[in-house]
């Protein structure tokens, strides 16, 4: 197979190395990383599998590479180019381009035992630092607006700077929880409140993702069972988590994404809440905090073993709240296996 990739994530996952300005080729057997002089030391040291290449023109070499194995057509994936960057590809490459979208996303559909053992880890220190974050909320959370909280979790994820971020937190009070990517605002935090934590690490590049809604009180903890002073709160958050656990217990291997979408649609329908569901069910989480499988009402992927993925429905009511639980799955001898803690 011959295909060629821009992408640093698309990149790493085939030479264990990537940065920001390089192109990875594969030729059947052949494989070559081009990159400029700046990423010479780091490249000669870390790429995998594949011969490096220096030059300050990365679309020259790819072209010379391409007519000296005498390739006719060479696969990309037209979403890892910008218009511009593509022009300047054209222009130079006279190998015919082959458009394959999301070709490395479908390579890395199916986890091996070692990219889930390290998704594992990302997803247990995610968990943890949901623990230190709920700790430090009861100390000096309290009187903090949003984005105060947001920094806070941002420092507290990373581990203070040891740990990049799956994406920036998000930490909605009330009401702004009721948008699914909310964005800070000057709203403090009372107790009494909703509040909604969305957030990942990454480890070893590898990301996590997790969700999880309460009632602020003097005491707490960011797990799946919380109770909340007001009904209509409470009836929403039940309907939520016996949505995201009916997908959990029911999912298999060999079923469509969409039936799984419909193992959590259909129970917040039933509840009345149907049209505050807004989001699809899940999607892959991976080098990307978004990848395939995406766990929609319009998949027809069929899931096998060794996809991992979110369960994350929620019920989304504007001018009141909003509520998510979210927990990274992954499939093991036809069923799901929750990946983080409860």
């Amino acid at each position: 197979m011959f295909y060629m990739l821009k992408n640093e994530n698309a990149v790493y996952y085939e030479c264990r190395y990537s940065c920001d300005n390089a192109l990875y080729i594969r030729l059947d057997s052949d494989a070559f990383f081009i990159t400029d002089s700046r990423y010479r030391i780091d490249a000669n040291e870390h790429v995998k599998g594949a011969e490096v290449r220096i030059s300050s023109d990365l679309y020259a070499e790819a072209a010379k590479l391409l007519k000296k194995h005498k390739i006719k057509t060479i696969i990309f994936d037209p979403k890892e180019w910008s218009v511009a960057a593509f022009r300047q590809l054209r222009n130079t490459i006279k190998t015919e381009l082959k458009a394959e979208p999301y070709f490395s996303h479908k390579k890395r559909l199916i986890k091996t035992d070692k990219e889930i053992k390290i998704l594992s880890k990302a997803v247990k220190l995610g968990a943890k630092a949901f623990d230190t974050f709920a700790k430090v909320i009861q100390q000096k959370g309290f009187g903090k607006d949003e984005y105060a909280l947001t920094h806070m979790a941002k420092s507290i994820l990373g581990n203070h700077g040891k740990y990049a971020l799956s994406f920036d937190p998000i930490v909605a009070i009330n009401q702004n929880a009721a948008k699914p990517h909310a964005f800070p605002t000057d709203t403090k935090l009372k107790k009494g409140d909703l509040l909604l934590v969305d957030a990942g690490l990454k480890y070893k590049r590898y990301c996590s993702d997790r969700t999880r809604t309460l009632q602020a009180d003097s005491t707490f903890l960011f797990q799946t069972k919380q109770s909340f002073s007001r009904k209509k709160r409470q009836k929403a958050y039940d309907t939520v988590l016996r949505a995201h656990d009916n997908a959990i217990k029911k999912a298999r291997s060999g079923m469509k994404a969409k039936k799984i979408d419909a193992l959590t649609r259909d129970i917040i329908d039933k509840a009345g809440f149907g049209k505050y569901y807004v989001h699809s069910t899940g999607h892959g989480v991976g080098l990307d905090i978004h990848e395939l499988p995406y766990i929609s009402s319009k998949s027809d992927t069929l899931i096998e073993d060794n996809m991992v993925f979110t369960i994350e429905p929620g019920i989304y009511i504007p001018g009141e709240f909003g509520i998510r639980i979210e927990d990274m799955v992954v499939m093991k001898k036809g069923k799901v296996k929750v990946m983080s803690g409860n």
